[in-house]
């Protein structure tokens, strides 16, 4: 999981949150005090102002008001107006105060004497005080120096109301916004302060707050890789301890579901692993999500080549319409997968899967092979119809026949012991198939036990030539190709006679007048190869790997007509498969058949 920094924490959140408070408090509270404070500055610099521009005013007033003899032996209102201003005009904020008669000529003033006697500018509003009577205040910066002055006028009248002079005052207000700036920066040094261990005090609270959270987010991490064993601490009662408590609880649950879940898992994949059908399942859109091996090997691709396709277009269905409720309950679909090389059925047996709403959420496919059980049931309904044919033909020639005999014919000393004898030869006919069926019943429930013993082969097949020899048409020559050599093989003769005797008796019946059938063995490394050999018309290539198929015949009305059951070679090919050899045929049509089938040499250790 991604490392999560500071500035993306919740203890930077915390603190940021605490910060920022402080400074929203610190503002509205600075704010208020300094506005409060600039107004109590400035209102209790006026009042200074205002009472000694009173007594100021008073006092200069009365030197107006003054007689003065006309012969000039007293002190002139100049000098009266210097005196009062020795005595009253000093100050450290008056950068400049003039007193201006009431022709608007300065007779008085705290900086140059020189300016005594020139009348005031006409920028200054003095006169227009004097004339109107009203006093003015203004504040002025100046211009040169960027200080803030405080101005006022205050006109003088006598008691008769006519004006008699005025007051021009410029007091500097710089000393106030400097104790006023002294203040700010001593609010501001204290809230940085405030800020520095407000923000240390956030973090400490922080991470008081965010220990047990990082924790249980580890303790998530670990829960995450399967490892329910430990728990978190619990610090408290409070919110974040319930928390603790709850996530814990939460863990111990978990812990067991999980292994509830995973038992469930190992179940479920073991029955999937090793069941010998195939399961697919499908989400609620019939795309394949799930598949175990066996459905991979019937269907032959893998579940990442389906994962997301469509169940029916990978079970080639054509009819993709089907609802998906109703394929329960129609059953199961039998899916041809065969191709020009390989006769492939699979058997789909579809189950519904639904929510505890009824709500359809998927579909679980259960696939089995049934092309054995197909070409069983095939054979069956085959081997059926041949036994059935095969007594038939029989038994309809029979009737005939007897029923000619009962219709008198048994009285004619010519035809009669012709239709007996035909007779005779149908029913030792049926008696030869009824036998061949029940030997091969025997062979396929086991019941036919095989007596081995060892043989030395090399005489033994002589001796089932030589019967041969004896009974054939001297037109067809038995040709031997046997070593000389002893071949010692276990094997039950009897059986070993019955499957030369099928052979041999189908080459004898197949062979032309004037033709051969060679017999040869072959001593190979661990075993002994026999070919019977003859020259009839030969078999198709297409035909040549069912003749072993029980009443299978290449030619089956001459097989007919010359007796045979079809069941020869399927016999031979389960006794020479019950002694653990093989047998096969090779043919072209028009150049004979050759029968090959082996038997197992005796090994030196058991011959031993």
């Amino acid at each position: 999981m991604k490392k999560v920094s500071f500035f993306q924490s919740i203890q930077w959140k915390i603190t940021a949150i605490m910060i920022l408070l402080l400074l929203l408090a610190i503002q509205v509270i600075g704010a208020y005090f300094s506005q409060g404070l600039e107004t109590d500055l400035k209102e209790n610099f006026d009042e200074g102002i205002e009472e000694r521009l009173e007594v100021l005013s008073y006092n200069i007033k009365e030197a107006f008001l003054q007689d003065r003899p006309e012969d000039g032996s007293g002190p002139t209102l100049e000098q009266d107006i210097a005196n009062i201003l020795a005595l009253y005009g000093q100050s450290e904020v008056y950068s400049k105060l003039q007193i201006v008669d009431r022709q608007f000529r300065i007779i008085g003033t705290n900086t140059q004497a020189d300016d005594i006697g020139k009348l005031v500018t006409g920028d200054s509003n003095v006169r227009p005080a004097i004339i109107s009577g009203t006093p003015s205040r203004s504040i002025q910066r100046n211009q040169s120096t960027g200080e803030r002055h405080l101005v006022r006028i205050y006109p003088m009248s006598n008691n008769e109301d006519e004006p008699m002079g005025a007051i021009y005052l410029e007091a500097s207000m710089e000393e106030v916004y400097q104790q006023l700036s002294r203040i700010n920066n001593i609010f501001l040094n204290g809230t940085l302060v405030a800020i520095i261990i407000s923000a240390l005090v956030g973090i400490l609270v922080a991470r008081s707050i965010t220990k047990p959270i990082k924790e249980m987010r580890k303790q998530a991490q670990v829960m995450a890789e399967g490892d329910f064993s430990q728990k978190v601490n619990v610090y408290g009662s409070d919110e974040i301890g319930q928390l603790a408590d709850t996530f814990n609880e939460m863990n111990e649950k978990i812990k067991v579901a999980n292994h509830t879940t995973e038992e469930e898992r190992r179940k479920l994949s073991s029955i999937l692993a090793n069941m010998s059908d195939g399961v697919i399942a499908t989400d609620e859109a019939g795309s394949i999500t799930m598949m175990n091996d066996p459905a991979a090997i019937l269907i032959g691709q893998s579940i990442e080549q389906v994962r997301g396709q469509l169940i029916f277009s990978v079970l080639q269905i054509e009819d993709h319409s089907i609802d998906f409720m109703e394929l329960q309950d129609s059953g199961s679909l039998t899916v041809d997968f065969s191709d020009d090389n390989q006769f492939f059925l699979l058997k789909a047996n579809f189950t519904v899967v639904q929510d505890e709403r009824d709500q359809f959420t998927g579909l679980i496919t259960v696939l089995s092979d049934v092309t054995e059980q197909e070409k069983v049931e095939r054979e069956r309904r085959e081997f059926v119809s041949n036994v059935s044919h095969e007594l038939r033909t029989p038994l309809t020639t029979m009737r005939s026949y007897l029923e000619a005999l009962s219709d008198g014919a048994w009285q004619n000393e010519e035809i009669a012991p012709q239709f007996l004898e035909v007779t005779q030869n149908e029913t030792e006919r049926m008696i030869r198939l009824v036998n061949d069926l029940l030997q091969l019943s025997k062979m396929d429930h086991k019941e036919q036990e095989m007596v081995k013993e060892r043989v030395n082969v090399v005489p033994f097949f002589h001796h089932v030539l030589d019967r041969f020899e004896m009974n054939k048409d001297e037109s067809v020559r038995i040709e031997r190709q046997i070593p000389r050599d002893s071949l010692f093989l276990w094997m039950d003769k009897d059986k070993i006679i019955q499957v030369v005797d099928n052979i041999m008796s189908n080459a004898l019946k197949y062979s032309p007048q004037q033709g051969s059938i060679r017999f040869r063995i072959t001593k190979e490394r661990n075993r002994v190869k026999i070919m019977i050999a003859d020259q009839g018309p030969g078999i198709a290539p297409e035909k040549i790997d069912k003749v072993f198929d029980r009443f299978y015949r290449a030619d089956a009305a001459r097989s007919r007509k010359l007796g045979g059951t079809g069941l020869g070679l399927a016999i031979a090919k389960e006794i020479i498969l019950n002694h653990q050899g093989q047998i096969w045929a090779e043919s072209k049509e028009g150049k004979g058949t050759k029968v090959y089938f082996t038997l197992p040499l005796i090994s030196r250790k058991r011959e031993g």
